[in-house]
């Protein structure tokens, strides 16, 4: 039996990436997993995959900064599957490369909204639905950059120290409900959105050099975190920034 057996999951962000890889872990493992991500052709090219390796799946467009739009996810997957076990809220954006004086404000606003307000209205949508089906678990995609500061990334690391202090309150909020809340801390980890900010060689060796294990994490690593997570094997877990970085955040 799958550590996610008969389990409904929602995860945005889910067409690429570490939600990509969690789409398709979650499936294996027994989940029906409800693919949420913008970009339509690539979500729903997951979905189709994993139904097409046996597992249940579907895809609904969603952009997390739009409250009616995570209405509309949260009603389909009840709609589809009759409840909502877990969430896997993965969606974001990058930033870096601008001081704080240099970055425009327009910039700003569009990282919070993606990062941490997605985050927000994915929490304020998904709970009622748990809370309807008895309970349920919820994984929030933080970074290292919310537990360490770098420069020029003062948006993205805003977005990601509010995303642990969110997941700390609504593990407080809930607790006595029945509805653990955690999040990953992902160290750099390839994706389209990290080749981009490493493309410069001279980059790609500093943020190397950062993690003692010496080398870069593949989405999966990311993936299994969460599944743990989510799982009935860390049923006692609630409240956690779970870094996983390959050391960096030892020293």
């Amino acid at each position: 039996m799958g550590r996610l057996q008969d389990k409904v999951a929602i995860i945005t962000g889910g067409n690429a990436g570490i939600g990509r890889a969690a789409a398709r872990l979650f499936a294996q493992e027994g989940a029906s997993v409800v693919v949420a991500a913008r970009r339509e052709d690539e979500g729903r090219a997951v979905a189709e995959q994993i139904v097409a390796d046996g597992g249940k799946a579907m895809f609904v467009r969603t952009d997390v900064s739009i409250a009616k739009d995570h209405q509309n996810l949260v009603d389909a997957t009840v709609d589809a599957f009759g409840r909502l076990d877990l969430a896997f809220n993965n969606a974001g954006t990058e930033q870096f490369g601008q001081t704080i004086v240099e970055l425009d404000e327009g910039e700003w606003d569009r990282v919070i909204e993606i990062n941490l307000k997605g985050v927000f209205l994915g929490l304020k949508y998904q709970i009622p639905a748990m809370l309807a089906s008895g309970g349920g678990a919820i994984v929030n995609t933080s970074s290292v950059g919310g537990l360490v500061a770098t420069p020029g990334l003062s948006a993205y690391q805003a977005s990601k120290f509010g995303v642990i202090g969110l997941t700390k309150v609504a593990a407080l909020e809930y607790a006595q409900q029945n509805i653990r809340v955690n999040a990953i801390c992902p160290g750099a980890t390839r994706s389209a959105m990290f080749d981009r900010w490493v493309a410069d060689p001279d980059v790609n060796a500093r943020v190397l050099a950062a993690h003692p294990i010496g080398r870069f994490s593949d989405p999966s690593e990311q993936a299994e975190a969460a599944l743990f997570l989510l799982s009935d094997n860390a049923s006692y877990l609630t409240g956690v920034a779970l870094p996983v970085d390959g050391g960096m955040t030892v020293p």
